[in-house]
C-alpha cells in the first residue's frame, strides 16, 4: 500500500466530499478520486459508497479508517518526539470564531510568524465553526467545552459582551434609560436559524421578548451596522471598545460573559509547532478587554 494513498483516504472520510478533502489537500478532486480507486483495487474491497451526500464509509471502509488513524497517531508521535523548538516547521490549521480571529489573532500573526518562519499558518476564520475531531483543523477556539472526543481542552479566557449604540443613532434617537426603553428602538443581532451556538443566544438571555430588527450572521456586520448608526447591539467588548463609534449603553444592567476554549487533537497536540501556538493564542487572548 501506499502511505499517501492511505493519507488521502482518510481525508476523505473527513471532509465526506472530494471537493472538501480536495481543497484540504490541495489535490483536484479527479485526482484523489482516482487514488481511492487504486486503494480500493490493491485492497481488494469497496471503501465507500458513492452517494448524493458524499462518500459514506463501507463495513471495509471503518477497519481501514480505525488502522489508518492508528498508523498516523504513531507517525505523529515519532515526530512529536523528534522535533525540537528550533526545528519546529510545517503547517498548523487554526480554526477560529470570526469576531475574535479578525480582531485579536490576524494582527498578532505577524510576531509568531516573526518568531517561527518555518510554520506556515491557515487561519480559518468563520461564522462558525470548523471540527477537530474531523480534522477540518489542528486546533480550534471554540465558545463551549466540548463534551467529548479524543481531543485537549484547554480554557483560554472569559470575555464579555454589552449593549452599544452608534453616536449618530444615540444623538437622533430617544433617551435609554432602562431596559424598558429597548422596545422603542432598532435592535442588531443575528440570523435566528443561524445561530450556529447556544452561546451566541442573547437576546434569549437578556432581552427576553425582544427580536432583532436587523441580523447576520456574521459579528463582524453586526459591528458594522451598528456603527453606522442603523440600530443597538450586543457585541464582544475586545471588538466594539476598539471603535470611537461606539459607545456602551446600560452597562450595569445588560452584560454577558463567556469564555474561549482551545481544542486540540490528541494525535497532533505533542507536536513543538501546536504547542508554541497554544501557548501563543494563551498570551494573545489573556490581552483581552
Amino acid at each position: 500500500m501506499n502511505w499517501d494513498d492511505i493519507k488521502i483516504f482518510l481525508d476523505v472520510t473527513r471532509q465526506s466530499k472530494l471537493e472538501g478533502a480536495a481543497a484540504h489537500l490541495q489535490i483536484d478532486a479527479t485526482t484523489i478520486s482516482r487514488r481511492i480507486k487504486r486503494l480500493e483495487q490493491t485492497l481488494g474491497v469497496t471503501l465507500f459508497e458513492r452517494t448524493r451526500r458524499g462518500h459514506v464509509l463501507t463495513a471495509a471502509g471503518e477497519r481501514l479508517a480505525s488502522q489508518a488513524e492508528a498508523m498516523e497517531s504513531v507517525s505523529l508521535d515519532i515526530r512529536a518526539e523528534t522535533e525540537s523548538e528550533q526545528s519546529a516547521a510545517g503547517r498548523i490549521r487554526l480554526g477560529v470564531t470570526e469576531g475574535l480571529g479578525s480582531a485579536m489573532i490576524a494582527p498578532a500573526l505577524k510576531q509568531f510568524r516573526d518568531d517561527h518562519p518555518k510554520i506556515d499558518i491557515d487561519l480559518i476564520s468563520l461564522s462558525g465553526f470548523v471540527s477537530v475531531p474531523k480534522r477540518q483543523a489542528d486546533m480550534s477556539i471554540m465558545l463551549a467545552r466540548p463534551a467529548a472526543g479524543r481531543l485537549k481542552v484547554r480554557k483560554i479566557t472569559d470575555y464579555s459582551l454589552q449593549l452599544y449604540g452608534g453616536r449618530d443613532y444615540l444623538e437622533k434617537s430617544a433617551p435609554i434609560e432602562t431596559r424598558a426603553d429597548l422596545q422603542n428602538h432598532t435592535l442588531v443581532g443575528y440570523v435566528d436559524d443561524l445561530i450556529y451556538s447556544s452561546q451566541l443566544r442573547y437576546f434569549d438571555e437578556l432581552l427576553p421578548g425582544l427580536t432583532p430588527h436587523l441580523c447576520s450572521p456574521s459579528i463582524v456586520a453586526q459591528l458594522e451596522m451598528v456603527s453606522a448608526g442603523a440600530g443597538l447591539g450586543i457585541l464582544p467588548t475586545f471588538m466594539a471598545n476598539r471603535n470611537p463609534a461606539l459607545t456602551p449603553l446600560l452597562q450595569n444592567d445588560i452584560s454577558v460573559t463567556r469564555a474561549f476554549w482551545l481544542v486540540i487533537h490528541e494525535d497532533v497536540a505533542g507536536l513543538t509547532r501546536n504547542r508554541m501556538m497554544a501557548d501563543f493564542l494563551a498570551r494573545v487572548l489573556a490581552r483581552l478587554p
